[in-house]
């Protein structure tokens, strides 16, 4: 539209502006509102379609950027008050978000460095679900998610390293998903940039799995100044593999991933989202999908890697006790997780990260695609993590509901959330669609299956 000169970019920056005035105060999904910014970004791409320019694949759309990532000039806190300040430059995706001709209309809200399936931050408060504004809307992108699913924007930034735009798009009833690890990387920024098993990238968050590949096609394929794990090859386009068939593709079905408690409504909204690939023509079994390990261990064995990771790029907000006062609980916790590790548990970690990762490598030389849920319950009350799910207690209450994505984090494999329905109280069902490496067409091409089978953008919060 915006190319036919159907629709303005300053009119669409104005109206989205219009929008996150009148209903962010309620939900929190913003930090900063970039509004001067983006008007003149807005009345320069204005400018670039008058002369007839070649136009970018996001030419005068409107994009936030999660606080975690920066924008040179803006406000960065990563949801942390020791860390409040103003960033130097940008961070890739960023960069390559402007060169596709996005308007970058603020930055969303957070956890502290997005260390929970949450988003709280003692910098701003909470973000709440446009669903239900008494809930979560998941996190680590939580902002991102309300930003879209409160119809802010269209689509928003996000990243995710143990779920972090799958879990807030399972809860907020959009669209996201994890690329194949390094498919869409982060510039080198620090001796960490060099670490073998990187566990997080950033990803698209979107309502339509189109709008999804298009962001991919903006946001993958390798930099020079990449961090060490981006995968060298170029990236394919991921919008021509929408119409590409999943008939007699093998799927599995785990609809509890190594014994995980999990919410009956959510289980049965799974298995009625296989049944869709089942009436397309696929062959769907259901199965465990890693019956050597138990999904407690491998929940240990990724918050051990999580925490220790954590505390080696931050030890300097735990040891300095200035800092470690201003820090948020959880935060706090996780990093002295970390510093409570020795190096034999940091190896036995990756030991054990190791034969999962070749595990998943073996189960997917046979199997297309696995289905799972994207979280364990829909989303609940803010800062009220259940501490039991389907009658069973939940000892690691702040992880208990998020026990199917961390493990694609490990293993590196392309996953995404697709809503699938909703619970008794209304709240939006994801599930977790899961490919082999760097096969993230065949993700896509599933997921656009089950939009047109079950199209979910006729429902909308409000």
């Amino acid at each position: 539209m915006i190319g036919a000169k159907e629709l303005s970019p300053v009119e669409l920056t104005e109206a989205t502006l219009r929008r996150i005035e009148a209903i962010d105060g309620d939900l929190g999904g913003y930090i900063t509102v970039m509004g001067d910014e983006a008007m003149e970004a807005a009345r320069e791409a204005e400018a670039a379609v008058a002369r007839g320019d070649d136009l970018g694949p996001l030419h005068g759309i409107p994009v936030p950027i999660k606080d975690l990532e920066g924008v040179k000039g803006v406000r960065l806190t990563h949801g942390c008050i020791p860390d409040d300040e103003i960033a130097d430059s940008d961070a890739l995706c960023v960069q390559r978000l402007r060169e596709a001709g996005a308007i970058l209309i603020g930055k969303t809200n957070t956890p502290e460095y997005g260390h929970a399936g949450t988003t709280e931050n003692r910098v701003f408060g909470p973000a709440r679900n446009p669903w239900n504004p008494e809930r979560t809307p998941g996190g680590s992108s939580g902002g991102a998610a309300v930003s879209v699913a409160g119809g802010m924007t269209s689509i928003a930034q996000g990243s995710d390293g143990g779920g972090s735009v799958r879990i807030p798009c399972g809860f907020s009833g959009i669209y996201g998903i994890k690329a194949t690890q390094g498919r869409i990387p982060r510039r080198w920024s620090s001796e960490h940039s060099w670490h073998p098993v990187n566990n997080s990238s950033v990803g698209p968050m979107t309502w339509t799995v189109r709008d999804a590949a298009m962001m991919m096609n903006v946001l993958a394929g390798p930099s020079a100044d990449a961090e060490s794990t981006t995968l060298p090859d170029t990236p394919p386009d991921f919008t021509e593999s929408l119409d590409q068939s999943v008939k007699d593709l093998h799927i599995v079905l785990s609809v509890d991933q190594g014994g995980a408690p999990t919410d009956p409504e959510v289980i049965t909204a799974v298995r009625a989202a296989a049944s869709v690939f089942e009436e397309v023509g696929a062959r769907v079994e259901e199965r465990d999908f890693c019956p050597d390990y138990s999904n407690r261990a491998l929940m240990d064995r990724f918050f051990d890697f999580f925490c220790i990771k954590g505390y080696a790029a931050h030890s300097e907000l735990l040891d300095n006790p200035e800092n470690a006062a201003q820090l948020t609980d959880y935060f706090r916790e996780d990093l002295e997780h970390g510093r409570s590790k020795t190096a034999a548990d940091y190896v036995a970690t990756l030991n054990a990260i190791g034969r999962y990762r070749a595990y998943a490598e073996s189960f997917f030389t046979e199997v297309d695609l696995l289905l799972c849920p994207t979280t364990a319950v829909p989303a609940f009350p803010i800062e009220q993590p259940p501490d039991t799910i389907a009658g069973q207690t939940i000892d690691r209450v702040r992880w208990g509901f998020i026990p199917f994505t961390p493990a694609f984090n490990l293993t590196g494999n392309p996953a995404a959330s697709v809503p699938v329905g909703f619970s008794s109280d209304g709240l939006p069902i994801g599930c977790q669609i899961v490919g082999r490496h760097r096969e993230e067409r065949a993700v896509l091409a599933a997921s656009a299956a089950l939009e047109e089978a079950r199209p979910w953008v006729i429902e909308k919060p409000g």
